[in-house]
């Protein structure tokens, strides 16, 4: 019988390391635009997102939403929607990657409250559906299968 990671490659998925952290989230880098951050891998978040003060970093272009965002201890918080990034996880790609900006203060808090590392933001479930995810907990990691052109928008 083949084993997953090969029948995962034949099938055109990449693999990418994920690493558990103290507060046994996943945490993985990627890059917005050129420009490398960690992430926290939330498969409970429908959208993925990155902090209201990293908007410079990530060099985004982004314009008030009406949608409020809800998470981990808190809800009713202002967004800002940036369209058309570019964004790559380990050999992964989108190039044309919507997300959601708003205060992620809430979670780096609690983060930090647990001797972990602040995050830049959050990828949900918008990359995991369409990068077709298969997740790996034993072996600490994550397959997506590559994309064809194909365009990543926000579900909200």
């Amino acid at each position: 019988m083949a084993s997953l990671k090969k029948v995962l490659k034949k099938k055109k998925f990449v693999k990418i390391k994920l690493k558990k952290i103290v507060t046994n989230h996943l945490e993985l880098k990627a890059e917005i635009n050129g420009v490398k951050g960690r992430f926290i891998l939330d498969t409970g978040a429908s959208n993925s997102c990155v902090g209201m003060d990293q908007k410079e970093y990530f060099n985004l272009i982004s314009e008030e939403s009406e949608v409020k965002a809800a998470g981990a201890g808190a809800s009713g918080m202002e967004t800002h929607r940036s369209a058309n990034n570019h964004l790559k996880i380990g050999k992964w790609k989108c190039n044309q990657f919507d997300l959601v900006l708003f205060d992620l203060s809430h979670v780096n808090e609690a983060l930090t409250r647990h001797d972990a590392k602040e995050v830049h933001g959050i990828l949900g479930a918008d990359i995991l559906d369409s990068g077709k995810a298969f997740i790996d907990y034993d072996k600490k990691c994550l397959y997506l299968r590559k994309l064809k052109n194909k365009k990543l928008q926000m579900s909200f």
